[in-house]
């Protein structure tokens, strides 16, 4: 592969990071073909700060505020939320989340980010998780940090159910896939039918 000028790295480094603000250095790294040194050179000189700083900025950007369940519940950091269509949130993978022998993240804990993303994208005071359909596309390991985005499919009135798709990425990678279907607390305005039977998140 051909070396880049300066200026055509630096260029798509910032075409790479505005497509993915959670892209980290090393991922950068591989991207661009250069040393790690080079990639945070390129950054101080074009004051776009590391990755967790970034992550800070847009978790303190205005968004939408969790109705569902408290934000303390929730599996990983919410930095991106309009109700009843999109959330992002971001999950660094330690210690205390993987097998000890093996370094691999528990599976409960990547399928409790995308579920509480699922419930805390909807816009009512109380969401129920009634049935998911997962698929885990491959481990995640130690250090890896799990970018889950949630996006409302379809909906059936205040009081019925939400359809959410969830995929979680560790950079440019699918891990985790879940097409969730939550119910809503607020009376039906159409009537289904039929008994629900629902877990709570």
């Amino acid at each position: 592969m051909e070396r880049l000028s300066k200026k055509e790295r630096q260029r798509r480094l910032l075409q790479i990071i505005a497509d993915n603000p959670f892209v980290t250095d090393r991922e950068l790294t591989r991207e661009l073909k250069v040393s790690i040194q080079t990639i945070r050179l390129d950054r101080m000189e074009l004051a776009i700060p590391e990755l967790r700083e970034r992550v800070k900025q847009m978790a303190e950007h205005s968004y939408d505020q969790v109705r569902s369940l408290p934000e303390v519940e929730v599996v990983g950091e919410i930095v991106d939320l309009q109700l009843d269509k999109s959330g992002i949130s971001i999950f660094e993978i330690r210690d205390e989340h993987v097998f000890s022998r093996n370094g691999i993240a528990r599976g409960h804990y990547v399928f409790g980010q995308a579920n509480s993303l699922a419930v805390a994208v909807i816009d009512d005071e109380i969401a129920l998780t009634a049935s998911a359909d997962i698929r885990f596309v491959r481990t995640v390991r130690l250090g890896e940090k799990c970018i889950a985005k949630a996006n409302v499919r379809s909906q059936s009135g205040r009081g019925g159910k939400a359809e959410v798709e969830v995929i979680t990425y560790v950079g440019e990678e699918m891990v985790f896939q879940g097409h969730f279907v939550v119910y809503r607390s607020a009376p039906a305005q159409h009537n289904e039918g039929g008994n629900i039977i629902a877990d709570r998140h």
